[in-house]
C-alpha cells in the first residue's frame, strides 16, 4: 500500500474519532444516529451490515468534516475484521481532510494527522502487518511533531508514543534486545516530563508486560500486566485484560484465561482499534 504524498518519506500513531458533540437534551442528528447504528453492528460482529450503513452515509454526506467522520468510521469497521490495508486506506482519507485544515487550525490539524496515522498503525500491528504498522507509527510521529507553537501536545508525548510502538514491534518480531532498548527510551521520555508522565504512566507497565509476553517471559508478563490492569484508569481497559488472558492461556491456566477473555469482551464496546481487536479475538475464546 502506498502512503499518500502528504506523508511520503515518513512512516505513520492515533485515537478514534468521536461522534460530534451533542448538547445535553438535544436531539441526535441523523448522522449521529446512523453512526451509532453502524457502531452497534460492528461491535456485534455484523461488519457487512455496518459498512452498508456507513457507505450510505458516505454517499449522501457532503460536508467535509462530516465526511471525514464517516471515513474514519469505515476505517474502524474494517478494523473489526483485522483488515489493515482497508483501514489504512480510509484513514489516509481522514488525514487528507485534516491537511485542508492546517492553515485554519494548525495545532489541532497536525495533532489529528498524527493521531489518525497512529490509529491505522495500531490496527495493523494487531493484525500482524508489522511493516505497515512501522511505517504509519513513524509517520504519525513526523506529523504530530509538525504542530507549530504554541503546542497542544509536547514533544515528550510523541517521543513516548514512538518508543512504545517500536518496543512492541520489536517484541512481535522476537527481537528482545531492541524491544528492551525501546522500553528504556519510553521510560526516559516519561521521566523527562512530569506533566506528561502523570497522564501516561499507566501505559508503561502494559508496555513492559506486552514485551514480556511476546518475548516469552510469561512470569514477567503476568506480573506486569496484572499491575497494569490494577492501575487507576486501566481497570476497564479490555485490551490490557486480553493481553493478561493471553498470558494465562500460554501459562496453561485455561479457566483464568477464559474469565479474562469474557470480561474483556463485555467491556469492548467502543468503535476503536483496541475494542476491534478484543471483540475479534475474545469472541473465539468464549464461544
Amino acid at each position: 500500500m502506498r502512503i499518500p504524498n502528504i506523508v511520503r518519506g515518513a512512516a505513520l500513531l492515533a485515537l478514534p474519532l468521536t461522534l460530534a458533540a451533542q448538547q445535553p437534551g438535544a436531539q441526535a442528528t441523523p448522522l449521529q444516529v446512523a453512526l451509532r447504528e453502524g457502531t452497534r453492528l460492528d461491535v456485534d460482529g455484523n461488519t457487512i451490515e455496518a459498512r452498508a450503513v456507513f457507505q450510505k452515509l458516505l454517499d449522501t454526506t457532503t460536508a467535509p468534516d462530516a465526511k471525514a467522520q464517516v471515513q474514519r468510521a469505515i476505517a474502524m469497521s474494517y478494523a473489526f475484521e483485522g483488515d489493515c490495508a482497508n483501514t489504512a486506506k480510509y484513514e489516509d482519507m481522514v488525514i487528507a481532510y485534516w491537511k485542508t485544515r492546517e492553515s485554519a487550525e494548525p495545532q489541532n490539524a497536525f495533532f489529528q494527522e498524527g493521531e489518525i496515522a497512529n490509529e491505522a498503525a495500531r490496527v495493523c500491528i494487531d493484525a500482524g502487518d508489522l511493516a505497515l504498522a512501522n511505517r504509519y507509527y513513524r509517520a504519525g510521529y513526523t506529523l504530530g511533531m509538525m504542530e507549530p507553537e504554541p503546542r497542544t501536545h509536547p514533544k515528550s508525548l510523541w517521543d513516548f508514543r514512538l518508543a512504545h510502538a517500536l518496543a512492541r514491534l520489536a517484541a512481535r518480531r522476537g527481537n528482545k534486545a531492541e524491544a528492551q532498548k525501546q522500553v528504556a527510551a519510553a521510560r526516559r521520555a516519561l521521566d523527562s516530563d512530569s506533566t506528561m508522565r502523570a497522564q501516561q504512566e499507566r501505559f508503561y507497565p502494559y508496555l513492559v508486560g506486552y514485551v514480556a509476553l511476546y518475548t516469552n517471559d510469561l512470569p514477567a508478563a503476568e506480573r506486569e500486566l496484572s499491575n497494569a490492569v490494577a492501575m487507576r484508569g486501566n481497570e476497564r481497559d479490555p485490551f490490557m485484560l486480553t493481553l493478561l488472558a493471553m498470558t494465562h492461556e500460554r501459562m496453561g491456566h485455561p479457566d483464568q484465561a477464559k474469565e479474562l477473555y469474557r470480561k474483556a469482551y463485555e467491556m469492548a464496546t467502543a468503535h476503536n482499534p483496541p475494542a476491534a481487536y478484543v471483540r475479534r479475538v475474545a469472541r473465539s475464546k468464549i464461544s
